[in-house]
């Protein structure tokens, strides 16, 4: 039996995704009862110049939907970068778990060798399906959950890696 690009992408996103929503629940859970503006927490950097909590989850998100859609060879959903509190980064997360919900596996046939590009401001990036997952997608995922998790961990939210992992079984 081999594994297919579906099978190492969409349930480990998928995953993901509801387990920063259920540890946004816990954050929210320590702010009203530590009795503080949860904005603290929305707005919190690891350093200055990093990004606060609420753009690390709007790029966890995006990478979860753009990495779903290009494999699937679909087009990737907008969603505009608005949100400000934990209701709105929820939100976001279950409009992205939505999306990455409904690419079924015959979507990504063939996708492990379908030529994906990425345009930036600098230049282009081409990948195959498989380099795109491996080498952009997961990695971008997973950075951008772990600073999500570490910042709220750092400010006193009682989670751990059972909150980060999630249901393995």
């Amino acid at each position: 039996m081999s594994i297919s690009i579906y099978d190492v992408s969409i349930p480990m996103l998928t995953r993901g995704l509801t387990n920063m929503s259920a540890i946004l629940d816990k954050a929210a859970a320590h702010a009203a009862a530590k009795k503080f503006d949860s904005a603290v927490l929305t707005q919190a950097r690891l350093f200055p110049d990093m990004y606060p909590l609420v753009r690390q989850v709007q790029i966890a998100c995006d990478a979860a939907k753009g990495g779903a859609a290009r494999l699937a060879g679909i087009e990737v959903p907008k969603h505009e970068d608005t949100e400000v509190t934990f209701a709105d980064l929820k939100a976001r997360i279950a409009k992205t778990l939505e999306f990455v919900k409904s690419v079924n596996a015959s979507q990504m046939k063939d996708a492990e060798s379908r030529a994906i590009e990425l345009k930036f401001p600098g230049g282009t990036w081409k990948f195959t399906g498989t380099a795109y997952l491996t080498d952009f997608v997961l990695p971008n995922f997973y950075f951008h959950s772990t600073v999500f998790y570490a910042l709220l961990r750092k400010a006193g939210v009682e989670v751990g890696k059972g909150d980060f992992l999630g249901a393995i079984q």
